[in-house]
Parts: C-alpha cells; sequence; structure tokens
C-alpha cells in the first residue's frame, strides 16, 4: 500500500538557496528553515529552541526556489 507523508513547515530562509544543476541536467536547489518554539515549564520560566532544517529541492520546485527566494 501507498502512503503520502506531507509536511508544512513555516520559519524563516536561513540563507539564499544555492542552485544546481546534476550531471544528467535536473536543477536542484537546497536551503535552509529556521523554525523556532518557545514554552514556559512549570516554574513559569520561558524556554527557546530553533531547529534548522535543510531541505533539498528538485526540477521545477528547484527553479522557482532559487528564482524567488532571497
Amino acid at each position: 500500500m501507498k502512503s503520502v507523508n506531507k509536511i508544512i513547515l513555516v520559519g524563516h530562509l536561513g540563507a539564499k538557496p544555492e542552485g544546481r544543476y546534476t550531471p544528467q541536467g535536473i536543477s536542484t536547489a537546497s536551503f535552509s528553515i529556521a523554525t523556532n518554539e518557545a514554552w514556559y515549564d512549570h516554574d513559569k520560566k520561558k524556554h527557546e529552541h530553533t531547529e534548522l532544517h535543510n531541505i533539498v529541492v528538485f526540477n521545477q520546485i528547484a527553479d522557482f526556489v532559487t528564482q524567488y527566494l532571497d
């Protein structure tokens, strides 16, 4: 049985995407997204955590990312 995994990340762009091509001529782009999380513990002390997600995209999505994300 086939399944689909879908994730939606909302965060801040870490750096300008790096566009490249594979030896077969397929466009790729890699970039990072930073997501933030904040919470209060039992003592009402605030904690914050930032997670960096490394993203790699291919084909038309890579072309879009390198053109429009700065």
